[in-house]
C-alpha cells in the first residue's frame, strides 16, 4: 500500500505546485497566500507518504484529496484533477491493501523465515 499511496501523492506535490502557478494569475489573490496554501499541501503531500502505514495516514490523504477538489473554486481544472486523484488515492488504498494481505499470506505459506517485506502492514 506505501508504494501505491506514495506515488498518488508525489503526483499530487506536483500538480499542486503546478495549480499555484496558474492561481498566481488569479485576480484578487496575492502570492503571498497562493504560496503559503499550496506550500502547505506540497508539503502535507510529501509527509503523508512517510505516514501512510501510520494511525491516521490515510484519512489524512482523504482530506488532501478534499482539499484538492476544493481548490477548484479558484483554478476550475482542479475539480476535474481532484476527483481524478481522489479515484486514483481510493485504489492505491484498496488495491494496496490487497496486495499487503496477498503478501502477508505468501509469506505465512513460506514459513517464518521469509519476512513480508517493508511495505506490508
Amino acid at each position: 500500500m506505501r508504494t501505491l499511496c506514495a506515488s498518488t501523492l508525489i503526483g499530487e506535490f506536483f500538480v499542486i505546485g503546478f495549480a499555484g502557478l496558474v492561481a498566481m494569475k488569479t485576480d484578487g489573490l496575492s502570492t503571498a497566500v497562493v504560496w503559503t496554501v499550496c506550500g502547505a499541501a506540497m508539503l502535507l503531500s510529501v509527509l503523508l507518504c512517510g505516514m501512510i502505514t501510520r494511525p491516521g495516514g490515510v484519512q489524512l490523504g482523504w482530506a488532501l484529496q478534499i482539499g484538492l477538489i476544493a481548490s477548484g473554486f479558484v483554478v476550475p481544472m482542479m475539480f476535474i484533477l481532484g476527483v481524478v486523484f481522489a479515484g486514483l488515492w481510493w485504489a492505491s488504498v484498496h488495491y494496496g491493501r490487497q496486495v499487503d494481505e496477498a503478501k502477508a499470506a505468501f509469506a505465512a505459506q513460506q514459513g517464518p523465515d521469509v519476512s513480508p517485506g517493508p511495505d506490508a502492514v
